[in-house]
């Protein structure tokens, strides 16, 4: 990877100030790094990206939630399975509509409200950041790159010529 300081600095920084801002806010700053994984993890570039995270990692918070709920109306764990089975089945045929296509990201989601005992309102906030952290951290290794790629400019451009014996011309 050519890049690779460029991308460890961006995410190393981002991912310092996402800590900062989560522990500031009282965010599970956890559920943000799933968002920022989800991010990554999607085919999409840009904003477009972003839309698909959120919306996969939502059908997720939203299946695990319809199963916490509804199996808490029945006393056998039976019913947990079967809401289990087909959640998990929605979550699959879901992907048929562009936005919700990218299937792990509905499981990730999943997972998380699993994790969380169903605690939604723990959840979205950090969730949603999580994938506009994934965002930033391209845009940033991007402004990182175009930087790189002046002081290489500029350093070629003020270099002095040499001839093919290695004196300088003048």
């Amino acid at each position: 990877m050519e890049n690779r300081w460029q991308v460890a600095i961006s995410a190393g920084l981002l991912a310092a100030v996402w800590c900062g801002v989560a522990d500031t806010f009282h965010l599970v700053t956890w559920v943000g790094f799933l968002g920022c994984s989800t991010y990554f993890a999607q085919p999409k570039a840009g904003f477009q990206g972003v839309v698909v995270t959120w919306c996969t990692n939502l059908s997720g918070v939203f299946w695990a939630w319809l199963i916490i709920t509804g199996s808490g109306f029945f006393e056998t764990p039976l019913m947990g399975y079967l809401f289990t089975g087909i959640a998990t089945s929605a979550m699959c045929l879901q992907a048929s509509y562009h936005k919700l296509s990218f299937i792990p990201g509905a499981f990730i989601g999943c997972c998380i409200t699993f994790a969380m005992a169903g605690d939604v309102a723990n959840i979205l906030p950090a969730l949603l950041l999580g994938a506009l952290l994934g965002y930033s951290m391209t845009l940033l290794t991007a402004q990182l790159i175009t930087l790189k790629l002046k002081w290489q400019e500029i350093r070629q451009a003020t270099s002095t010529p040499t001839t093919s014996s290695g004196t300088t011309t003048e």
